[in-house]
């Protein structure tokens, strides 16, 4: 065989190989700039292609139902336990069994019925401003709702999903009576209407027009690299409690095979080298949040913040208290 031939078959293989390379066809609600590495580097080490398509996770899920049985889409990828629950719940996620992600992600950071699994974590705590409060001023969430805080407290919105599931999970703990109390005082106690989103309820206590928020910590690390300097830190909540209510809440971003999957296999493996020790640094580090996966240690940064007893409560209450939990907020005046 000529040489020239030879450089032809060979080139001929590799378009082959490549035009037979293994895809996942992912649809993300986390953004591009978080994905891609991950997906670079998963690509890199097992050859497997990871398409996707990113987008807000209400759109992505109507996409799904719509598309039925002719979705491209192999994984969906999303934030907060309550959109994952309703994923599940709308029946476009099919349960898996694996040990690895049994091993990898705790049992109240994931489905108990194996149809998500939670890859990253956020806790939803406390910031106050330093100059004002001492952490010993601070306790709980519930102590947010009593009088001595009249016009110290911001919250962000009730429209956004973050402080749904807090609520949800805290109709969990307490059931809706008690729960709507509580956010009836939090209600009482706001010094203006709440704001669209939790950087700017923590610039408010910076500025002094309140003295206390509720926020995810990764808006906090953000908040505080850009502006180091501000009299902010961060409050571990309800730490020497010893009931349902024990520890701080948090909730996840995480993943789900889809029901109509056409590589579910290669879905199953994606979510499990997300699980693993090799990745999660790369997936939780980047948008400071904390590993899922307890043998990983977080980033610096975060680990900085301290460490805190999170509440064991399953996330899925997230979402299967999720409507209950807005109409109480919705009764409480609480917009």
């Amino acid at each position: 065989m000529k040489p020239s031939q030879l450089l032809t078959c060979v080139a001929l293989l590799a378009c082959t190989q490549s035009a037979l390379a293994e895809e996942v066809v992912v649809y993300s609600a986390r953004n591009e700039q978080l994905i891609k590495p991950l997906f670079d580097a998963y690509t890199q080490e097992t050859g497997v292609v990871v398409k996707f398509i990113t987008g807000g996770e209400g759109p992505l899920m109507e996409r799904l139902k719509a598309e039925g049985q002719n979705t491209p889409a192999d994984l969906l990828l999303t934030v907060d336990a309550g959109n994952l629950w309703q994923a599940s719940a709308q029946e476009l996620l099919r349960p898996v069994s694996s040990k690895t992600l049994q091993d990898n992600v705790p049992a109240h950071l994931r489905d108990p019925g194996n149809t998500w699994f939670g890859l990253s974590v956020r806790a939803r705590t406390l910031v106050y401003n330093t100059t004002r409060l001492k952490a010993a001023d601070l306790s709980s969430y519930e102590d947010l709702a009593d009088p001595k805080w009249k016009g110290r407290l911001c919250l962000r919105t009730a429209k956004k999903v973050y402080n749904q599931s807090l609520v949800a999970m805290m109709i969990t703990e307490h059931g809706e009576a008690k729960t709507e109390e509580i956010v009836k005082g939090w209600v009482s106690n706001l010094t203006t209407t709440p704001f669209p989103d939790d950087t700017k309820a923590m610039e408010a206590v910076a500025n002094r027009q309140c003295d206390v928020t509720v926020v995810n910590t990764y808006y906090f690390g953000r908040l505080m690299e850009k502006s180091p300097k501000l009299p902010l830190a961060i409050f571990w909540p309800n730490q020497n409690l010893t009931g349902k209510n024990a520890g701080v809440h948090v909730n996840v971003s995480g993943a789900g095979v889809t029901r109509h999957a056409k590589n579910p296999a290669g879905a199953q493996k994606l979510i499990e080298w997300l699980s693993s020790e090799r990745a999660q640094n790369l997936y939780a580090d980047s948008n400071l949040e904390y590993p899922v996966n307890p043998r990983v240690k977080p980033d610096p940064q975060v680990a900085a913040w301290g460490s805190f007893k999170p509440n064991q409560i399953n996330v899925k209450d997230a979402g299967s208290l999720q409507t209950q939990a807005v109409k109480l907020m919705d009764r409480a005046g609480y917009k």
